[in-house]
């Protein structure tokens, strides 16, 4: 293939694959043979130029697998029914007259990163946190910080983090300003969170917006951990707009750098049960704390601490009560080297064994390597 593909990306045994990604940092990958070749740039399908690049890059990669002799068996793409690359993977199945597959979004993260360690092992039996701003959940929700256990083909939610309402939906991933007042709002604190949305949202925006927040309407749940970097960044003054989706989260890992090490937080998460339901992992006694902390610097600091530590936390104990020494870290939050090497260094120091991606990155560009993954896996065990 072209010299822009990623080559020998390891596999599990099975019949040619094609997968197309998610939406943001979109890719192809072609699966044959034992290794797959996975499509680069990555492209957000967000304008009609991105979504022709990305066309062309399926048919290149339709068009290697066929003239190997060895037609794709199975398209791939994500779960979302309304992304681009989930509607390019249906028509050209249908013209194809091939099945697909629909991958949920961090399964396909968790997927990637086994399958770049473990080329020899037939499948996944690890617990991991796939970690990101969004993705669509097998529940409809939109996920985003989710504790999940991967076991053959298959992977169980066993746990999230507690959801936040996102007022005015989509909105609220542009501006932190309103994750900050959602937080405020569900902590009890609905004066600061009216005072929050006067200083730093539109004029007039504050009552109507607290408004829809008390009767729960236009405000999706999210259990992601990017919204919950944009919260923090917010109360702490840090980032109330984002130039770029991931602004909020630099912001609090360049003040936290400016601090210095800073010890967890007390008492700062808590974990919720109920019978036959995920684990909810709860940072609202840290966002609580990080409201009444005037000092920026020392605020994130303090949160990106607490943050690892709990999710190391929550992960050791998932793996000891799944009796494996496998972990996983998956998602776009990794980007952010602070919480990636605490995790990093409070799994290991568990005796843990700590997969990561590798010639990979973190997010979105490495779905659709773990999209054919998924689909390997799911071929051979049916």
């Amino acid at each position: 293939m072209a010299d822009a593909w990623i080559d020998d990306l390891p596999l599990p045994p099975g019949p040619p694959v094609l997968a197309l990604g998610a939406l943001s940092q979109a890719t192809v990958c072609v699966a044959a043979a034992r290794f797959a070749q996975l499509s680069r740039p990555p492209l957000d399908l967000d304008d009609a130029t991105a979504c022709e690049q990305h066309t062309a890059q399926a048919q290149t990669g339709w068009q290697q697998l066929a003239s190997q002799g060895s037609p794709a068996h199975t398209l791939a793409h994500d779960l979302h029914p309304d992304f681009p690359s989930t509607r390019l993977g249906q028509a050209l199945a249908a013209e194809a007259g091939v099945p697909t597959l629909a991958v949920q979004h961090h399964h396909a993260h968790l997927a990637a990163v086994w399958a770049e360690h473990a080329p020899s092992e037939p499948a996944p039996d690890l617990v991991g946190l796939a970690l990101d701003g969004f993705g669509l959940g097998t529940d409809g929700q939109a996920w985003g910080g989710e504790l999940l256990r991967l076991h053959g083909p298959h992977a169980t939610r066993l746990g999230h983090l507690s959801p936040l309402p996102l007022p005015g939906g989509d909105a609220a991933s542009r501006e932190p300003w309103r994750l900050a007042v959602a937080a405020l709002h569900r902590l009890g604190h609905a004066d600061r969170a009216l005072a929050h949305a006067r200083a730093h949202g539109p004029a007039g925006m504050a009552e109507p917006l607290l408004h829809l927040l008390d009767r729960g309407v236009r405000c999706p749940p999210s259990t992601s951990l990017g919204r919950l970097f944009d919260a923090a960044a917010s109360l702490l003054g840090l980032c109330h707009r984002q130039a770029h989706p991931a602004a909020a989260a630099q912001a609090l890992e360049a003040a936290a750098q400016r601090h210095g090490p800073w010890p967890p937080l007390t008492g700062g998460w808590q974990k919720h049960t109920s019978p036959g339901q995920p684990e909810r992992l709860d940072f609202g006694p840290l966002l609580d704390h990080l409201a009444n902390t005037p000092d920026a610097d020392a605020g994130a600091a303090c949160f990106q601490a607490t943050l690892a530590e709990g999710l190391a936390t929550w992960l050791m104990n998932a793996a000891a009560q799944a009796g494996t020494d496998t972990v996983a870290l998956g998602g776009g939050c990794l980007h952010n080297r602070l919480l990636r090497s605490a995790l990093l260094d409070r799994l290991t120091r568990a005796g843990l064994r700590c997969l990561l991606p590798r010639r990979l990155p973190p997010g979105d560009a490495a779905i659709a390597y773990g999209q054919a993954v998924v689909a390997r896996l799911v071929l051979a065990y049916h």
